[in-house]
C-alpha cells in the first residue's frame, strides 16, 4: 500500500508521520519477524490493520496492535461497514470502531464502497453497488452518518466487481468522484480492483484514473493477484 498524502489532517502525532509513503498489510505472520527490525531502520513506513481483527476487548491481535503502534503509524482499514447496505449502520459495530480509532489513534481509517449485509444477516463478501443517483445519495448519507459518529474523515475503497447493475446509470469513478464531493471523504484507490473490474466489464482503466480528484486519495492498494 501506498499513502499518497503524509501531510494531510490525521490526528496523528506529528512525531510519527510517514519516514516513506509505502506500507505493508499487517497479518499474523509478520509480527515477530517485524518487531525483531530495529524501528528506525525498518524497511516498512506503516502498517495497514483490519479494524475488525482488532475489535475484542483482549487476544494476540490486539497485543500486538498496540505494540507495533508505538513504533509505526497505522492505517486502520475496515470490511464490515456495509456503507452500501440497506439496513441501518450498526450501531455495535461504529462503537467498536470508535473505541478502536480512540486507542490506536491511526492515521487514516478507511472502508470500502459495497454492501455485505441485509436483515441483519452478514454475507462473506463486498457486494458491489448500482450506481444510480438513489444510491450516490443513500451511501453518501451513510458515509456523512459514520464519519459523524467516528468523529474521523473515512477513505472509501473501491471493490472489485464481477458482475454489473443492468439500473446502473453512472460509471463507478464518476460515483466515487461525486461521494467524496458530497461527503468531503476520501478514496482508498484499488489499483487491482479497477484492473480486474475493467477487464471483466470492458471500460477503460485509464479513463477511469483519469476521472479521479487526485486531491481526494489517500491511499492506494497496489497489491495484484495470481
Amino acid at each position: 500500500m501506498q499513502s499518497t498524502d503524509s501531510t494531510s489532517p490525521t490526528r496523528f502525532p506529528a512525531a510519527c508521520r510517514l519516514r516513506q509513503p509505502v506500507g505493508i498489510g499487517l497479518r499474523a505472520p509478520h509480527y515477530r519477524e517485524l518487531l525483531a527490525l530495529p524501528a528506525a531502520g525498518a524497511p516498512v513506513g506503516w502498517l495497514e490493520v483490519h479494524s475488525e481483527n482488532s475489535f475484542g476487548a483482549g487476544g494476540q491481535p490486539l497485543y500486538f496492535l498496540d505494540r507495533f503502534r508505538e513504533r509505526y503509524p497505522i492505517s486502520l482499514h475496515g470490511v464490515g461497514l456495509s456503507l452500501g447496505s440497506a439496513d441501518p449502520l450498526s450501531r455495535e459495530h461504529l462503537g467498536s470502531l470508535r473505541r478502536l480509532i480512540d486507542r490506536v489513534q491511526p492515521m487514516l481509517v478507511s472502508e470500502h464502497l459495497s454492501w455485505g449485509r441485509i436483515d441483519g444477516r452478514y454475507l462473506n463478501d463486498l457486494l458491489p453497488m448500482p450506481y444510480t443517483d438513489e444510491a450516490l445519495a443513500h451511501c453518501s448519507a451513510r458515509v456523512a452518518e459514520a464519519q459523524d459518529r467516528l468523529g474521523r474523515r473515512l477513505l472509501i475503497e473501491n471493490v472489485s466487481s464481477y458482475f454489473e447493475f443492468a439500473c446502473s446509470t453512472i460509471p463507478e469513478w464518476e460515483f466515487l468522484a461525486a461521494l467524496a464531493a458530497s461527503t468531503g471523504c476520501g478514496l482508498l484507490l484499488d489499483i487491482n480492483n479497477i484492473h480486474v473490474s475493467a477487464h471483466n466489464h470492458g471500460f477503460d482503466s485509464s479513463r477511469y484514473l483519469q476521472a479521479i480528484p487526485r486531491g481526494a486519495v489517500g491511499e492506494m492498494h497496489l497489491a495484484g493477484y495470481e
